[in-house]
């Protein structure tokens, strides 16, 4: 009796070929794109799109009255920022996949650069001045505020400089060397060689920012403090300009706050009168009466007034609840990560954007002297806008690697 053997049988799915590796390259991208992400990504990539969204559309009502009394077309300001927002969310999201190990490497060279493009204000033509501050640049119609920048690759050198000294942070020496040259030098370019000592305090404060999440002591924490208070009330006191704005921030209620030529505290008191004009629930949106020439900064430092006025205080709340959720994020990226770079840096960076934005509220409602900060994602400023989404980016790159497992040393 004769037996046939069967043919065999084609599996149901071939694998590719070894030598191509082509289905399996293809599986393990498509694995990385639809990779899941911690809660902390989702919290501040969708908070930071709420507030982008937001600004552009408080941009759109505070400039669209002041754009027509011009011939311009309505859309003109809020355009130009849109096209920082179209360039800044995907770089945001790009940002996003890159390695913890590639922040590390580019802080040096970062910080080097930035401060390269910070020195272009001080070239004749290039440079521009604008209420005493020279702090931005115009290149082919385009302006821009090179110190935006600075504030990102401060904190990524801090935590870079920082992370290297973990080990020697109970050493006065080491805390201060390179830290104080450096940050010195840094903020000295901005708060004395471009007078704008709103930038100058972020700056600083991102300074502290890094020193107190890097875990230096106490003891060695407050020497920098002192510093950077002596340094700001040195600023301060030595300008006129600076100083006439403090003390604005005391006159309640003046007749030079009613003058808007020589009155100091007119802009501040219109701000006020905004966010009371604004009640509960609002005039409604594009209704505001301020932004009609009675509030001059009404689409960057003051925007918060207008949004005020027009939203009242429900939408007040909604973008503080925006911020304070974002701020959660981070704050669980720091408590969860085991990098010190990442702590340092992510520290650094939520006491920039968040604390920003507390300043600039306090300015608004006359709790804060007027120092010229705009509010992160709402104020008008395709470089602010731009710079705080990638910094955005760096923070969703420190909330992917909560997903790895990093072991634990033994404990000996």
């Amino acid at each position: 009796m004769t037996t046939t053997t069967p043919p065999p049988t084609r599996p149901a799915v071939e694998p590719a070929p070894a030598s191509t590796g082509r289905g399996y390259a293809a599986r393990v991208s498509l694995g990385r794109v639809f990779a899941p992400v911690p809660s902390e990504f989702l919290l501040m990539a969708s908070t930071a799109l709420l507030l982008t969204g937001f600004g552009l559309m408080m941009v759109l009502s505070a400039t669209m009255a002041s754009a027509v009394a011009e011939g311009q077309s309505p859309f003109e300001v809020v355009l130009k920022q849109a096209v920082f927002a179209v360039i800044g969310i995907p770089l945001m999201f790009i940002a996003s996949r890159v390695p913890v190990t590639f922040w590390k490497r580019i802080a040096w060279p970062a910080l080097i650069v930035s401060t390269a493009f910070q020195l272009l204000v001080f070239v004749p033509g290039l440079g521009v001045e604008n209420d005493g501050n020279r702090n931005w640049i115009q290149v082919a119609g385009l302006q821009m505020q090179p110190s935006e920048f600075l504030k990102l690759t401060l904190a990524l050198w801090l935590g870079y400089v920082l992370y290297r000294k973990q080990t020697l942070l109970g050493l006065w020496r080491h805390v201060f060397i390179p830290v104080v040259p450096v940050g010195g030098l840094v903020i000295g370019l901005v708060a004395v060689g471009s007078h704008d000592l709103g930038t100058g305090l972020i700056l600083m404060a991102i300074l502290l920012g890094c020193l107190f999440f890097s875990g230096v002591k106490l003891r060695l924490f407050l020497i920098p403090l002192l510093l950077v208070v002596g340094v700001a009330a040195y600023f301060a006191v030595t300008s006129p300009n600076r100083m006439r704005r403090i003390m604005s921030f005391l006159d309640v209620d003046s007749l030079g706050c009613y003058n808007a030529v020589v009155g100091s505290c007119y802009q501040a008191l219109h701000g006020v009168w905004g966010l009371a004009n604004g009640g509960v629930f609002g005039l409604g949106l594009g209704n505001s009466r301020e932004k009609y020439g009675w509030l001059p900064a009404k689409a960057n430092d003051y925007i918060f007034a207008i949004l005020g006025e027009e939203l009242g205080l429900v939408g007040c709340l909604v973008v503080l609840t925006l911020f304070a959720l974002f701020a959660v994020g981070a704050f669980h990226v720091i408590r969860k990560t085991r990098d010190p770079f990442v702590r340092i840096v992510a520290g650094g960076l939520i006491v920039w954007i968040v604390g920003q934005a507390l300043l600039n509220i306090a300015v608004v409602l006359r709790l804060a002297p007027v120092l010229g900060v705009p509010l992160p994602f709402l104020s008008q400023g395709g470089t602010s806008l731009l710079s705080v989404l990638i910094a955005c980016g760096v923070l969703l790159s420190f909330a992917r690697t909560l997903l790895v497992k990093t072991p634990v040393a033994p404990a000996r």
